[in-house]
């Protein structure tokens, strides 16, 4: 392992691994679980929600997905009522018409069918790729986290401000870019992946150990 990495941090990780592994191998079966079994709503919903995400609470923004369910607005509502919804989302008029614009690209025969369109594809990086080019509002890192949370992101990173933090703390990268072009994005992911194949901690296990060490909880 390169010297330049802060030892600490790295042993806090480790630790924090040690600790909540059993916990992230069920929340990630449950991710997969959700692929497998849920209906093409709750599949719907994690998309939406991953496209409210950017500069909002997370929390917040799953407290808005389950309001847009409980309302049917999330599957049949109109603009204004997507919005009506939208609790503490920051930018939530561009982010309503972003969910209706997407219900309509995931639609077939009039309805919603994120399985078929999304198996279409092959690997999570073509998946990826696909999304951040047919969904408006949708980048990266949005379109990692949604594949994240249907179980299809195994080798993919969720690069947030959370890990970009900690990556920058523990040495593995110099700074935070000001802005993630979709080249950098890749680049990044590159030596994550690099990383945690030193430190022996899967990719999609290192995010969630990294969002624990900042907030105390495993989430979404």
């Amino acid at each position: 392992m390169t010297n330049s990495y802060n030892s600490e941090i790295i042993k806090e990780i480790q630790d924090i691994y040690s600790s909540i592994k059993k916990d992230i191998e069920n929340r990630l079966e449950e991710f997969t679980k959700l692929w497998e079994n849920e209906t093409e709503e709750n599949l719907f919903s994690e998309l939406a929600f991953c496209l409210l995400t950017p500069q909002s609470k997370a929390k917040m923004c799953w407290s808005s997905i389950c309001t847009l369910k409980e309302t049917n607005a999330l599957v049949s509502g109109n603009e204004e009522q997507v919005l009506a919804c939208l609790y503490g989302v920051r930018f939530k008029y561009k982010k309503a018409k972003y969910i209706i614009q997407v219900r309509e690209l995931f639609k077939i025969d009039g309805k919603l069918s994120v399985k078929k369109i999304i198996e279409g594809n092959n690997s999570p990086y073509e998946i990826r790729e696909w999304l951040v080019k047919n969904v408006k509002g949708m980048g990266y890192k949005e379109a990692s986290h949604f594949l994240r949370n249907i179980g299809k992101g195994k080798d993919i990173a969720i690069l947030d401000r959370h890990i970009l933090k900690n990556l920058r703390l523990i040495g593995v990268i110099e700074k935070i870019p000001e802005s993630i072009t979709p080249s950098k994005y890749i680049e990044l992911e590159n030596i994550m992946r690099e990383f945690t194949k030193e430190i022996e901690i899967p990719l999609d296990h290192l995010d969630i150990v990294l969002w624990y060490k900042e907030t105390g909880e495993i989430f979404k």
